[in-house]
């Protein structure tokens, strides 16, 4: 990917590299995996900074990569804009938690 990362760009990559709207239920489990490998290495602390070959196999980092990629995905399928989720959502945040 050659352009700055937003979100927007971010669903446009895993839509051109992997869209099957056919499979949502197979998106969900993979997302429910991958909180659950991501439960595991924060359980180990394990990070990219402490591995001294400084590879992002096995670490947080990785498995952070790996849930939103999944979560971009099964907006995809449902034709969901997150940044248009966020902005909504976040807009409700303020008025419910008074933010400013």
């Amino acid at each position: 990917m050659d352009k700055a990362l937003t979100i927007d760009n971010l669903q446009e990559f895993i839509k051109k590299t992997d869209f099957n709207p056919d499979k949502k239920e197979h998106y969900f489990y993979k997302l429910i995996e991958e909180v659950g490998e991501l439960s595991e290495v924060i359980r180990k602390n394990k990070r990219l900074n402490d591995d001294e070959n400084k590879t992002i196999k096995g670490t947080i980092e990785e498995e952070l990569y790996d849930v939103l990629y999944y979560v971009a995905a099964l907006a995809n399928v449902y034709e969901i804009n997150l940044e248009k989720c966020f902005r909504l959502k976040e807009e409700l945040n303020k008025e419910k938690w008074n933010k400013k």
